[in-house]
């Protein structure tokens, strides 16, 4: 299977940390292919500071629960920060680790819902996946992310 993934920091230095996530994804999974870094604006809470993402592709025949369980504990190993405040709202982070998709498959689970819920409202998340894997196509709405990009742009 293949896994699109998306990478973000936003608390230090968020270069050496998408370095460091990057790393240690290699070390799991072994080889990958990266996208162009994107900066972003923080989505869903307030903060001055500015996201750096990156996304990331790899093959896989490990299933998606347990790709998010090694996801997750390469983000506690950088950061054991939680991302999210004592009120439930989200914080700034030094590294988030998202699985936006994978294959052109759907599932909804407790812990993960692919496609990733909130991609195609996020050009953080659908440049970079435009830029790995130009053919995809959402399994619920058939569109390119370049098409969820023309939408997004055309709704400005």
């Amino acid at each position: 299977m293949t896994y699109y993934l998306n990478l973000g920091s936003n608390l230090g230095n968020p270069r050496l940390n998408l370095t460091r996530a990057m790393k240690a994804v290699g070390d799991e999974f072994g080889p990958y292919e990266l996208s162009h870094a994107v900066e972003s604006k923080p989505q869903g809470f307030d903060s001055t500071r500015m996201f750096m993402n990156i996304g990331l592709t790899f093959e896989s025949e490990l299933d998606p629960e347990e790709v998010l369980s090694r996801l997750q504990a390469i983000e506690k190993h950088i950061s054991p920060a939680s991302h999210r405040r004592a009120d439930g709202s989200y914080a700034d982070r030094m590294i988030d680790i998202d699985i936006i998709a994978v294959d052109e498959l759907t599932f909804d689970t407790h812990h993960l819902h692919v496609p990733h819920p909130r991609m195609a409202s996020r050009l953080f998340v659908l440049e970079p996946m435009a830029e790995l894997a130009p053919a995809w196509r959402h399994p619920r709405t058939g569109l390119t992310c370049a098409e969820m990009i023309a939408s997004l742009t055309d709704n400005r």
